[in-house]
């Protein structure tokens, strides 16, 4: 087993060198396993393959054959436990196993089970792990949520991830390039996520354990991040305890372990956003957000300077990073090139095999990390905006994300259009795109065009004329009029405000996303049963006003 954070679930593997095998495939071996532990005795697993990918399938397989387990080929009575991706829910994987309800005393849970059980050498306990029994009962109800004591809507636990909608459906990979940056959209994100995301607690974790904040929140709306204005943050007075907080958040981040990145990075902004600086353990404890393990962390960092967890990390964290920045390449990419022993860009470039995807991200690698002026973005959000023009005068068009919130530089631009008599944006996609590739604007297409509902979206790079010019990532997103207000909120950011937005929304029995805020949700353990009815948000203060907030200006949204 390797010894650094990224690994402490995935064994060892044989490395292969694919530049040497190319001038004659490799035969296929059929080996034996040797069972050298019994972590998993007496165990009969069943890996369904969708979105895990077939690399950590096999590693699995692997794994629970040596440690004394069975796999499966198919569910069935003798099977004790049924594994599926993180991003499948309970519906989703009956459909993938083709079946109505799962056989008596078999259970359906997390990939992420197996990783523990690998890491912690140890079977571990399914119960944080478990999808609901496929079985169980969805009632439908218009009674309104219960209210808490504090009088504020009480939202109950959902322990299955609903299918992410950019993930084909039914297909063993996913059909779209894994971003680091990608935007969460609210009915894509379970309960238990949209709360770890607010407060960083997740009850399997060795982070922040006072969970008694996050019934707190919904009773003291002045607390929720979205209600405040960014500009409060002011100067951070525990910038060397945020320093290394960072690190280990930014670890975290790039070895695929989001819960942990996200615990440490809600740490890090209530530390920048205190008052002074903290000087003990109890101090610490007593910040919203902020748990026992957490405090300890930021203890030992007061005391001596440093984080021994950071010392767990090795080559590893640095290699997943500069994988995970290539465009289209996520965190499970990174570890799959790190198993196949790559170490370099010059390694990918030469042996390793690359979708055309990750192709147009390696070559512009620097172009895409280099951040961009206001003014390159302002110049970018022009030429699209007259490419519109050129196809529809009366089309509006704006530029959203980092630009919007009045950043001095921008990471990428996303382009918002629509038209406000409700129809005349249809069709106008195509022709857009048709200007901007003539022109010679735009130089790749990463996805080219992908529907979400009405809205449509073109993920490419694009280069402004002239000498010195760097190309650039560029969204154009096509969306009806009457959802042109969330879109607008959803995709000027920041990712922490909108998570805030859409937690807040959730407690109040509403639902949020970049399409519309509907009210009258019903949701049953977190898990939407009655999608509700939209509300009219013709503006985004009109959003606000509807949860209850005060409106905040784009630059106050930079959480």
């Amino acid at each position: 087993m390797e010894t650094h954070g990224i690994l402490k679930a995935f064994p060892k593997v044989k490395r292969h060198r694919p530049a040497e095998s190319k001038e004659a495939p490799p035969v296929k071996k059929t080996t034996v396993q040797t069972v050298t532990g019994n972590v998993f005795q007496a165990v009969f697993v069943h890996i369904v393959p969708a979105g895990i990918g077939k690399a950590r399938c096999d590693i699995f397989r692997q794994q629970i054959i040596q440690n004394g387990g069975k796999v499966e080929a198919a569910c069935s009575p003798s099977c004790t436990h049924v594994v599926v991706d993180e991003s499948v829910d309970k519906k989703r994987a009956l459909r993938l196993l083709r079946i109505e309800t799962l056989p008596p005393a078999v259970e359906l849970v997390k990939c992420t089970w197996l990783s523990a059980c690998i890491s912690e050498k140890r079977l571990v306990s399914t119960e944080e792990y478990s999808l609901l029994p496929p079985d169980s009962p969805q009632p439908v109800s218009n009674d309104k949520p219960k209210e808490s004591p504090q009088g504020t809507t009480s939202v109950p636990e959902e322990t299955a991830l609903q299918p992410d909608p950019k993930i084909g459906q039914d297909d063993p990979e996913e059909t779209v390039p894994e971003s680091p940056n990608e935007h969460l959209e609210e009915d894509g994100v379970s309960q238990d996520d949209l709360e770890a995301l607010i407060t960083g607690i997740k009850p399997d974790m060795d982070v922040p354990d006072d969970a008694q904040n996050v019934t707190e929140k919904p009773a003291l709306p002045g607390k929720w991040v979205c209600a405040q204005s960014s500009k409060v943050k002011g100067e951070n007075h525990n910038k060397h305890i945020t320093d290394k907080l960072e690190q280990l958040a930014k670890a975290y981040t790039h070895t695929g372990d989001k819960w942990r990145a996200l615990s440490y990075s809600k740490a890090v902004n209530a530390l920048k956003s205190y008052h002074k600086p903290i000087t003990s353990y109890q101090e610490a404890y007593q910040i919203p957000g902020i748990g026992k393990a957490m405090a300890s962390k930021i203890e030992e960092i007061m005391e001596s300077g440093h984080l021994r967890k950071l010392d767990n990390f090795g080559e590893a964290v640095s290699v997943m990073e500069l994988f995970t920045n290539i465009w289209g390449a996520g965190a499970k990419t990174a570890q799959l090139w790190y198993q196949q022993g790559f170490r370099t860009l010059e390694d990918l470039r030469t042996k390793a095999t690359l979708s055309p995807t990750l192709q147009i991200g390696l070559k512009h690698y620097d172009d895409f990390l280099d951040r961009m002026p206001r003014s390159e973005a302002a110049a970018i959000e022009k030429t699209v905006k007259e490419a519109a023009h050129s196809v529809n005068p009366e089309l509006l068009v704006m530029a959203c994300g980092s630009y919007r919130r009045g950043k001095a530089t921008c990471g990428d631009v996303d382009v918002l259009i629509t038209h406000p008599d409700g129809i005349s944006h249809k069709g106008v996609f195509s022709g857009v795109l048709h200007v901007l590739h003539n022109s010679g604007f735009l130089t790749d297409d990463l996805v080219s065009h992908e529907e979400n509902g009405e809205q449509k979206k073109y993920m490419g790079v694009c280069r402004l004329p002239g000498p010195g010019q760097r190309h650039r990532r560029l969204d154009v997103i096509v969306v009806p009029h009457d959802e042109f207000a969330c879109a607008i909120l959803y995709f000027t950011g920041s990712a922490h405000f909108n998570r805030s937005m859409r937690a807040l929304a959730k407690t109040k029995a509403m639902s949020l996303s970049e399409h519309s805020l509907n009210c009258n949700v019903v949701r049953n353990r977190g898990v939407k049963v009655v999608p509700g009815r939209a509300l009219s948000t013709l503006t985004e203060s009109a959003v606000f006003q509807h949860l209850g907030i005060p409106y905040r200006a784009p630059h106050e949204r930079d959480w």
